[in-house]
């Protein structure tokens, strides 16, 4: 028989013994400006992408830098932040749907420079109609769509 498969929800809440830190090896340690890499758990990902206020937006590299910051390491894993954000968006959506409110508002986390990520729910379109519906204007550059004048709403959440 085969395993139950895990929903959106049960995915975000499995820590996989996460957070960790662990180190660099010696030839990428000038890439990363430090001998440690903070791996965040998921659910240490959804609760920085929750503090977004409205009007507002963050960045994976804001998210990562907090991670770094937090548990002391040189930078924080930008593959597993970008992984577990995916992970909290996909189950603010199943929230939705379960009728749940006030999910973690995942279209305010945008990819480097500002540009949204095309993975979340809906792709872009459906983040240009939320974020448009918060104020945010757009620039697009080709298949890219990014939020204008990022550096006047850029939002930095803090470690807790």
């Amino acid at each position: 028989m085969a395993a139950k498969k895990k929903t959106w929800r049960e995915k975000l809440a499995d820590s996989k013994d996460l957070p960790k830190v662990v180190p660099i090896p010696p030839a990428g340690r000038k890439r990363w400006g430090g001998a440690t890499l903070a791996i965040p758990a998921p659910r240490d990902v959804d609760a920085l992408m929750r503090t977004v206020p409205k009007g507002r937006v963050t960045t994976i590299n804001e998210l990562r830098a907090v991670i770094a910051k937090k548990h002391r390491a040189a930078a924080g894993c930008p593959i597993t932040t970008g992984i577990f954000s995916w992970i909290a968006a996909q189950a603010a959506e199943e929230a939705l749907t379960a009728g749940e409110r006030a999910p973690t508002p995942y279209w305010r986390t945008l990819k480097k420079g500002g540009e949204l990520n095309p993975k979340y729910p809906g792709g872009t379109a459906a983040l240009e109609r939320k974020l448009a519906a918060e104020g945010h204007t757009f620039v697009r550059k080709g298949a890219r769509v990014l939020v204008a004048n990022l550096e006047q709403v850029l939002y930095s959440p803090t470690a807790r």
